[in-house]
């Protein structure tokens, strides 16, 4: 079985769903081939055949050479009328993993609805309550699958045998954009260094992606000057994805955490990776986490928008070692039990097989 991937650009965690997938049902004696219209920094990460191209008589050529038995098109409406116009008759399944805030995804899916139902076979989506919704709610006449994303706990896990950290880190992971709302993040991080100045503070990001718009890497840099973070933030792009486990692992050793302040999350790959490295997570209540973030067992949640919440969980954090320990163990064990390759290749194939591909 041959299958093409189709997405915009290799970045964040629909670049990393991609590749898990991949790997996952190759085990099942699958092949998956990648197509992305740009060029991005997830392009060092993969090792699957890959086509970069926006052009449609390429990928039209693509496509009748490769003779894909299915392709997965993750939110890109467009393309996929293009697809039967150029002639593909296998299985399109529409894939959608995050659409920013419940209005944008709501408002999304009642536009496209008309214009893709009727050429594809099926949706896919995680297990986020927002999305079933909204999904439920417009795509009534098509087959809908939904289940968790996958990881590789066993490549992508805690790091044994790391120096011992001077300072506790608080980490972040994410796109300086307004979904990812990393101006709470700074505020949370400006009262807890009050509190504690030997804080560290490490935010990883994309930044051919990051600053969508000068307007906010003005509004960032700003909001750094006025906390007084300059020389307290320390920044990295584009981390191979094969490293990240050490980040992660240094992050949970130190004694300190990774923060989400996501205002919305269809998955959230970012905080199921830390999980899996035993580093502890305190995230805002963004819909998708909570299917597995539970608060005080895998991690930590607060209020969106409300920094004293945020303060409050991190220093309960820091104050009861015996709490850490437990989340960041339970944490581990439940990304091990619940997400694995091989759940999901199982739900893959059954998707598979009842959509006769």
């Amino acid at each position: 079985m041959k299958i093409l991937f189709i997405y915009y650009v290799p970045s964040g965690g629909v670049e990393t769903l991609a590749r898990q997938r991949s790997l996952a049902l190759q085990r099942k004696g699958v092949i998956f081939e990648f197509l992305y219209y740009q060029k991005g920094s997830g392009l060092q990460n993969i090792k699957e055949k890959t086509y970069i191209t926006d052009k449609d008589h390429v990928i039209q050529s693509i496509v009748e050479r490769e003779k894909y038995n299915a392709i997965i098109v993750n939110t890109d409406n467009v393309i996929i009328e293009k697809l039967r116009k150029m002639g593909y008759k296998g299985k399109i399944i529409y894939e959608i993993q995050g659409l920013g805030s419940f209005e944008q995804a709501e408002r999304f899916l009642e536009f496209v609805q008309p214009k893709i139902e009727r050429h594809i076979d099926a949706i896919l989506y995680p297990q986020t309550p927002h999305l079933k919704k909204y999904i439920e709610k417009y795509f009534t006449n098509t087959k809908k699958y939904c289940f968790h994303n996958c990881i590789d706990a066993e490549l992508f896990s805690y790091v044994e045998g790391l120096p011992k950290e001077k300072n506790s880190i608080i980490g972040w992971v994410g796109r300086i954009e307004e979904n990812k709302n990393w101006q709470l993040f700074l505020k949370i991080c400006a009262r807890l260094l009050e509190w504690n100045k030997d804080l560290k503070v490490w935010m990883f990001g994309d930044d051919t992606l990051s600053f969508l718009t000068d307007e906010q890497k003005r509004k960032f840099e700003n909001q750094v000057a006025e906390l007084g973070l300059e020389n307290v933030i320390e920044r990295f792009s584009n981390v191979p994805y094969d490293q990240m486990p050490i980040y992660y692992s240094r992050i949970g050793n130190s004694g300190g955490f990774l923060c989400s302040t996501s205002k919305v999350e269809g998955f959230g790959y970012a905080i199921v990776e830390a999980m899996s490295c035993m580093c502890p997570v305190i995230t805002t209540d963004s819909d998708g986490v909570k299917s597995f973030v539970f608060h005080n067992e895998t991690g930590k949640i607060f209020p969106q928008d409300d920094v004293d919440a945020g303060v409050k969980e991190a220093k309960d954090l820091f104050n009861h070692p015996v709490l850490k320990q437990k989340i960041r163990t339970n944490a581990r064990d439940y990304i091990q039990h619940h997400f694995s390759p091989e759940i999901y290749a199982q739900h893959m194939m059954n998707m598979f097989k009842e959509l006769k591909i």
